[in-house]
């Protein structure tokens, strides 16, 4: 499993990135739940079926090629009232493009998901890029709690990573996509499950 230290964001990573939002600033029992990398069929619209049963919105951080490809599982996304957010074009490594390259690729995903929210994927984000964004206005999305869903631990290790770390205004990141399937259709239900009983709401950013 690769490095555990950044289940939650070293303090270094906040001062390079002071205007991201990390969390949210709340002493109420209010979780922030994101899913990265989707929409793609089945484990999206499942990740939605859960959602729904504990009457849960999250923000889902999306790749344009994903919308493209799966419209309709996008749009059920919208109707259900959650938000949808920008995850670059083809889900692209911010270290290794320029700026203006990497800034068209965000742009053209805005004009599909239609709001400045922007989460660099693999948390990738050279500090003239972060700039350029922060002048185009985006609002750039970090996290507070990560699952490393999409890594090679077991469904049980995914889960306590949120469980221990999650707390008032956390902005928690699981991921719909395949190399994830495993570990989220463990640890989604039971972290949901876990929260509620503590009188926990799940609200979109």
């Amino acid at each position: 499993m690769k490095n555990l230290l950044l289940i939650q964001p070293k303090r270094i990573l906040k001062r390079i990135y002071p205007k991201g939002i990390w969390n949210i600033n709340t002493k109420e029992k209010e979780i922030y739940l994101t899913f990265d990398d989707g929409p793609i069929p089945g484990l999206t619209g499942w990740v939605l079926d859960v959602l729904k049963t504990y009457n849960a919105k999250a923000t889902f951080f999306c790749v344009g090629a994903n919308i493209l490809k799966h419209q309709t599982i996008f749009d059920r996304i919208v109707s259900e009232n959650h938000t949808v957010a920008n995850h670059t074009m083809f889900h692209s490594k911010g270290f290794q493009f320029n700026v203006k390259d990497y800034l068209n690729e965000v742009k053209t995903c805005e004009a599909l998901v239609n709001n400045k929210l922007f989460r660099p994927p693999y948390g990738q984000l050279k500090r003239s890029q972060y700039k350029a964004l922060l002048n185009a206005g985006y609002t750039v999305v970090f996290w507070d709690v990560i699952s490393y869903d999409y890594e090679k631990i077991s469904p049980q290790a995914c889960l306590n990573n949120v469980l221990k770390n999650t707390k008032e205004g956390s902005v928690v990141l699981f991921h719909d996509n395949i190399k994830a399937e495993k570990n989220i259709s463990f640890a989604l239900p039971h972290f949901l499950k876990h929260f509620s009983d503590l009188g926990f709401v799940f609200k979109a950013l």
